[in-house]
């Protein structure tokens, strides 16, 4: 037990102790993180605002925004599919094969922003029917998603952009637009859902509103940036031509991205149903744990993300022992990032359970979903970190497929429907079996990240690839 306690902090001092990759990875992270946390703030405003008002329009826009989250699961795959990619050529230097990418990227975004848009915009009552039976609910979700659906047709092309700033080494940029953002968004929020400043009150309506504008504002300031000196643009030509090599390469990194987005998308987006249907005191206190949980998800979030562009860089200029070297450091991180994430929940609960304002009932859920949650954040973490980040950054993306498919969908999906539908269970057992798919994943990943099938350089010479008019 000495020796392996000695070997531990020996990792731990080799990882901690190169200057070069600490700063890298910090500049990187903190700006990607800081960004997710402010579009977490979003919600967790949402939730607070509504709350104060009635625990149903909490309720209701939390699942409401079940749509937009499966959407983010589309556009999660294309940005993802854009970072693999674009993060290696960007190593290799080759900034035409980066545009293009960006181009791919923006086409299939926007084809998946007009789909979602016209379900919420005009079908939004049946949207809400899956996620709730309690009418007063879908009522006020199908309110929201009337309005907040005009949004979800801006959103996929400004995370493209903010996408590419962060491969660019303009994180801080794209975290300034998304702090901006979520300012103005929270502002709004409070303006339209109460009724400030001599403006009638919205309730979920001014949430929506608030959305809508926040996003418009977000979009024009992307596309002011990108005419900026050192930024990037897509080239005209590049949004209606293809280089074919090139395109075939981000099918292979993206269809699987696509799969495992979907399965984990419309996995949780089932968890949150079969929360929905078991009352609403188990729905709004789900509601909250859900906003925490997104809180607290942003640092790893953060570490995928700018750890996977550092590997991805290495990798593409070549140096696939240093590629190696950094995804292996990353991989002790996420277990020092998920032991301190449980820890967080930990302390965090006493404080929230004091001070939302939910039923008795509700309450009593919300304190055992958050010790649950506690357990479940070391698998989040450490899944995070190597599948999102070290795996797709040397294009190793199907894997995330194979696991989910067996954890999420052949464990915990059936077992908490059972429990929900079938067996009558409570409601915190139910919401404990929502999280066992992260926990059971831990030992698969380790298995799979030693065999280092991740370690791959995915760039090619382009200059002799061909190209046609037709879109990916």
């Amino acid at each position: 037990m000495g020796e392996r306690a000695e070997r531990n902090r020996l990792k731990l001092r080799e990882v901690f102790s190169d200057r070069d990759f600490n700063r890298r990875l910090i500049h990187l992270t903190l700006p990607i993180a800081f960004q997710q946390l402010m579009l977490a703030t979003v919600a967790a405003a949402d939730a607070i605002m509504l709350g104060k008002r009635s625990q149903n329009e909490m309720s209701a826009v939390s699942l409401a925004t079940q749509i937009q989250f499966i959407q983010n699961m589309f556009i999660f795959a294309v940005t993802s599919a854009v970072t693999v990619l674009a993060a290696q050529y960007w190593g290799r230097g080759d900034r035409k094969a980066v545009n293009d990418i960006f181009c791919i990227g923006l086409r299939i975004n926007v084809a998946v922003s007009a789909v979602f848009f016209a379900g919420c915009v005009f079908f939004p009552q049946y949207l809400m029917m899956i996620f709730t039976n309690v009418d007063v609910i879908a009522q006020s979700g199908a309110e929201y998603l009337r309005i907040a659906g005009w949004s979800y047709l801006l959103t996929g092309v400004s995370q493209c952009y903010l996408c590419m700033y962060k491969i660019i080494g303009k994180q801080h940029h794209a975290a300034a637009v998304s702090t901006a953002t979520v300012v103005i968004n929270i502002v709004l929020n409070a303006v339209l859902i109460f009724g400030l400043i001599g403006i009638p009150s919205m309730g979920v309506r001014g949430a929506a509103a608030a959305t809508l504008i926040s996003r418009v504002v977000e979009l024009i300031w992307c596309l002011a940036l990108s005419f900026r000196r050192g930024f990037i643009r897509p080239e005209p030509a590049g949004l209606v031509r293809r280089d074919r090599v090139l395109s075939a390469d981000f099918r292979k990194c993206f269809l699987p991205l696509l799969g495992a987005s979907l399965m984990w998308g419309i996995g949780f987006t089932a968890y949150s149903a079969f929360m929905g249907h078991l009352g609403e005191d188990a729905a709004a206190a789900n509601s909250v744990a859900a906003v925490v949980r997104d809180l607290v998800c942003c640092m790893c979030g953060g570490l995928a993300t700018g750890g996977g562009i550092i590997v991805g860089e290495e990798l593409g200029r070549g140096d696939l022992v240093k590629g190696k070297l950094y995804g292996r450091r990353m991989g002790v991180i996420a277990f020092v990032c998920g032991g301190l994430s449980a820890v967080l929940m930990l302390l965090f609960t006493p404080a929230l359970i004091a001070f939302v304002k939910l039923t008795p009932l509700a309450r009593e859920y919300l304190l055992y979903m958050m010790l649950v949650m506690a357990f479940y954040m070391i698998g989040r973490a450490v899944n995070t970190i190597i599948v999102n980040g070290v795996f797709s950054a040397g294009g190793d993306t199907a894997f995330d497929a194979y696991s989910l498919a067996v954890t999420m969908w052949g464990l915990a999906v059936p077992l908490a429907a059972l429990g929900t539908f079938v067996f009558g269970w409570h409601p915190v057992a139910v919401y404990a079996l929502t999280c066992l798919d992260e926990v059971g994943k831990i030992p698969w990943v380790i298995l799979h990240f030693r065999k280092y099938k991740w370690v791959k350089d995915l760039t090619r010479d382009l200059s002799k690839s061909g190209s046609d008019i037709s879109a990916p």
